[in-house]
C-alpha cells in the first residue's frame, strides 16, 4: 500500500523515470528546498492533502528571518521576540558580558525589558517581497550571439531589472538581492527589511546549548537545548510590533507522521555537480580539507585544556573553545560528505541520474567536456588545499608567501609604502622560526603536504633536497636559515638587488612552494569561465528535463522544506521520534557528569514535570548549513520546534538528499517551554509565548 502511494505521488508530478526505484536515482536526490516564488502547491496537496494558498506562504515567509549572515531565525510573539540557536548566538553574546559574567557558565536571562542587552552590529532581515524575474531576463538575452554575449547581456539585464524593482512603491527602502537558480535556468529578486536593534533576552549555559559536545554532534537520539531568544526593537527603541507575522508557539509540538515544514536559509548545496566534479571532491577536495581541520582542532583543544582552569585566561579559553567547536563542526560535516562520496550506492545514484539526463540530451557533450578539464586539474588538487596561505597553517607558511611577494615587488618596482608594510609583516612573522608553537604548526603543515602530494609530483622532493624525510628537513631548515636572527632579517632588506639570488633555505623553499601554488591557481582560474559555462549548460539540461519541479541548489536565501515527524532505524534498533529530559540526565550520569555531558548546578535537581518533557525531535525535512535557527512549523503556522542539526546520515546532503535516512534534528517546543518554566523561572517569557 505504501509503495502504491509513492507511485501515485510520483506519477502526479511526472517523476517516474524508467529504471528508477526507491534505492536508485530519484529526482528527489536534488532535495526539497523549495523557493517561495515557486512553492510546491501541487506536491503539498498530493502528499499531505493540504490546499495551501498564497496567504499561507506569505505569512510564514514574513514570520521567518535571516539571522545576521550565518543563520536563520523567526518571530515567535507579537512583540518582536526572536528564536534562533545557541550556536548561532554563542560568539555574539561574548561582547555583552559584564565584568564577572560568563554566559557559557551562567547563562543569561533578562528578567525585565530593561535588562535586555543590545548587540551592536547584530541584525536580522525579513523577506518582504519575492518575485520570479525569469521571463524578463530571458527576453533581454534571447538575441545573444554566443555564451560570452549572453553573459554580458544577462549582467546588464539583471542590473536594469533590479533598478526597476527598487523604484516600485512596494519595494521602496528594501535591500534587494538578485539570485540565479539552475545556473541560469531561472532568476528571482528578493526584497529584505533590516532590523538592527537586536537585544538578548535569554541564552542557556553552554552545558545545555552544546550538551554532548562534538561526540554527540550530528547524532540522534540527542539531548540538546540549542536555543537563544532575542528581541527586535523599532526605531523608537520599543519592542517591534510583529502581530501581523509571527509563529505562535505550540509547546505540544508535532506527533508521529504529522507534516512539518522548515522555513529558513540553507547555505549551499552542490547537488547539480557532475560525476567528474564529484570524483574530484571525493579524491582530493574533502579528504584533504578534513585532515587539515582535524589536526588544527586537536591542537586547539589541547591549548584549551591547558588554560581552561586559569582564572586570568577565562576569556581566551572561551574564545578557543568557540573556535574549536567551529572547527569540529566543519570537520564532522566534511567527513560526512567525504564518506557519502565513497558510498557506492549514493555515488551510483548520482551517476545514474546524470546518465538519464544525458540520454535526454542527444548530441550534447557538456559532461565529457567538463571531465576533460578535471583530468588536467586533478594533479593540482592537493596544491589548492595544502599550499594555500592560511593563518591556520601558521606564520611560517604565510611567511614563505610574503617573502616571494616582496621579491616580486622589488623586481617590479612596487610602491614604497606597500613594500614597507610588507617588510614589517615579514620582520614580525620571522619571529615564528623561534616560536615552539609556530614550529609545531609548521611540522603539521609539512606532514600534510607529504601525505597529500600527487603521485609523481616532485615539489616536496625539490624543497627537501637530500633530506630523507620531513622531520629531517625541518631540523635542517631551522638550523640553517638566517631568518631566525633579527639582524640578518634586516640585512635581507638592505640588499634588495641580491634578493632574487638569495639562496637561504627558507627562500628556496618559498620560491618552490609559491611557484607551484601559482601554477595550480592559474590552472583553476584560467579554466574557470569555461567550466562555469559548462556547469550552466549542464544545469540547464536538468532543468529542461524536469523543469521547476526540481528545487534549485541552496543559496542562503529563504526556502521552505516539507517533511514529516518520523524516526528511523539505526544501530540495530529504532530511533524514537522524540527524546525527553530523562535521556539527558541518563547521559549526564552515564558519562560521569563530565564535560561535554556536564550540567550546571541549578539543573541537577529536576522535578518530574521537567524530566517527562520532550527535548529533541526528528523529521524528514531537507536542511543544510544556514538552516540553523530555522523554525519547525506545522500546518497551522505554529512553531513546534527549532532546527539545530541533522543526523550523521544527513551529511552527504551537500551533494544528494536521501529521505530514507536523512533526518533533521530539532529542539522540541515543549523542551524549550519546560526549561523556561522549571529551570530559569522566566515567567514573563513563558507568558509571552503562551500569548497571555
Amino acid at each position: 500500500m505504501k509503495f502504491k502511494f509513492l507511485i501515485v505521488i510520483a506519477l502526479s508530478l511526472g517523476f517516474i523515470v524508467s529504471g528508477f526505484s526507491q534505492k536508485n536515482a530519484s529526482p528527489y536526490d536534488f532535495g526539497k528546498m523549495w523557493t517561495f516564488e515557486n512553492p510546491p502547491k501541487e506536491w503539498l496537496k498530493t502528499a499531505y492533502g493540504m490546499d495551501v494558498k498564497d496567504e499561507w506562504f506569505d505569512y510564514v515567509r514574513k514570520s521567518s528571518l535571516r539571522f545576521a549572515t550565518w543563520c536563520s531565525a523567526s518571530f515567535i510573539s507579537e512583540n518582536g521576540l526572536i528564536m534562533t540557536n545557541h550556536h548561532c548566538s554563542r560568539d555574539v553574546v561574548v561582547a555583552l558580558q559584564k565584568e564577572g559574567e560568563n554566559f557559557d557558565k551562567q547563562g543569561f536571562y533578562a528578567a525585565t525589558l530593561a535588562d535586555e542587552r543590545r548587540a551592536e552590529g547584530l541584525f536580522v532581515e525579513q523577506m518582504i517581497q519575492a518575485a520570479d524575474i525569469t521571463i524578463l531576463v530571458k527576453d533581454r538575452t534571447k538575441n545573444a550571439k554566443d555564451d560570452a554575449d549572453e553573459q554580458k547581456l544577462r549582467k546588464t539585464a539583471l542590473e536594469e531589472i533590479e533598478k526597476m524593482y527598487k523604484e516600485k512603491p512596494e519595494w521602496k527602502g528594501l535591500r534587494t538581492q538578485v539570485v540565479t537558480f539552475y545556473s541560469g535556468g531561472k532568476f528571482s529578486i528578493y526584497g529584505y527589511k533590516k532590523y538592527d536593534d537586536i537585544r538578548l533576552v535569554w541564552i542557556p549555559e553552554l552545558d545545555l546549548g552544546f550538551f554532548g559536545g562534538d561526540p554527540d554532534n550530528f547524532t540522534y537520539p540527542r539531548y540538546n537545548l540549542d536555543v537563544t531568544f532575542w528581541r527586535a526593537y523599532d526605531e523608537n527603541g520599543q519592542p517591534l510590533n510583529t502581530s501581523a507575522n509571527y509563529l505562535k508557539f505550540n509547546k505540544n509540538g508535532a506527533g508521529d507522521g504529522e507534516p512539518v515544514f522548515v522555513v529558513g536559509n540553507p547555505g549551499r548545496t552542490e547537488r547539480y555537480r557532475t560525476v567528474s566534479q564529484l570524483t574530484y571532491d571525493r579524491d582530493y577536495r574533502y579528504p584533504m580539507q578534513y585532515n587539515f581541520l582535524k589536526s588544527r582542532n586537536e591542537r586547539m583543544m589541547k591549548k584549551y585544556y591547558d588554560i581552561k582552569d586559569d582564572p586570568a585566561r577565562q576569556l581566551e579559553a572561551q574564545e578557543l573553545l568557540n573556535d574549536a567547536f567551529g572547527l569540529a563542526n566543519s570537520m564532522k560535516a566534511i567527513g560526512g560528505i567525504a564518506k557519502g562520496l565513497r558510498d557506492p550506492e549514493l555515488f551510483g545514484r548520482k551517476a545514474e541520474m546524470e546518465n538519464y539526463i544525458r540520454s535526454k540530451s542527444p548530441g550534447v557533450t557538456y559532461w565529457d567536456d567538463l571531465a576533460k578539464h578535471y583530468e588536467v586539474l586533478n594533479p593540482h588538487g592537493w596544491v589548492m588545499v595544502d599550499l594555500q596561505p592560511s593563518p591556520y597553517r601558521g606564520k611560517i607558511c604565510t611567511l614563505m608567501h610574503d617573502l616571494v611577494n616582496y621579491q616580486d615587488m622589488v623586481q617590479s618596482g612596487g610602491a614604497a609604502d606597500k613594500k614597507e608594510k610588507l617588510k614589517m609583516t615579514i620582520t614580525e612573522k620571522a619571529k615564528a622560526l623561534n616560536d615552539p608553537e609556530e614550529i609545531e604548526l609548521f611540522k603539521i603543515w609539512m606532514h600534510e603536504v607529504s601525505a597529500d602530494i600527487y603521485p609523481g609530483d616532485l615539489t616536496l622532493q625539490n624543497v627537501m633536497g637530500k633530506r630523507k624525510n620531513v622531520d629531517e628537513y625541518i631540523k635542517h631548515l631551522l638550523k640553517e636559515t638566517d631568518f631566525k636572527e633579527e639582524k640578518k632579517v634586516a640585512k635581507f632588506f638592505e640588499k634588495e638587488d641580491k634578493i632574487a639570488k638569495n639562496d637561504d633555505e627558507l627562500m628556496k623553499a618559498a620560491r618552490i612552494f609559491t611557484a607551484r601554488y601559482k601554477e595550480a591557481t592559474t590552472a583553476f582560474q584560467s579554466t574557470g569561465p569555461a567550466r562555469q559555462a559548462l556547469e550552466a549548460k549542464i544545469a540547464n539540461q536538468a532543468f529542461k528535463v524536469y523543469g521547476d519541479k526540481l528545487p534549485p541548489d541552496a543559496t542562503f536565501t529563504l526556502r521552505i522544506s516539507d517533511g514529516v515527524i518520523k524516526g528511523y532505524d539505526y544501530n540495530g534498533t529504532t530511533a524514537p521520534t522524540t527524546t525527553t529530559y530523562f535521556g539527558m540526565y541518563d547521559r549526564f550520569y552515564a558519562n560521569k557528569m563530565e564535560f561535554p555531558w556536564s550540567l550546571p548546578e541549578k539543573w541537577q535537581n529536576p522535578n518530574m514535570e521537567l524530566l517527562k518533557a520532550p527535548l529533541n525531535t526528528v523529521s524528514t525535512n531537507d536542511i543544510i548549513g544556514g538552516n540553523s535557527g530555522s523554525p519547525l512549523i506545522n500546518q497551522n503556522k505554529e512553531a513546534v520546534g527549532l532546527i539545530f542539526d541533522g543526523n550523521i546520515e544527513s551529511l552527504p546532503g551537500n551533494f544528494i538528499f536521501d529521505e530514507r535516512v536523512n533526518r533533521t534534528v530539532s529542539v522540541h517546543a515543549g523542551g524549550i517551554y519546560a526549561a523556561l518554566k522549571h529551570i530559569y523561572k522566566a515567567d514573563r517569557i513563558v507568558a509571552e509565548i503562551d500569548s497571555k
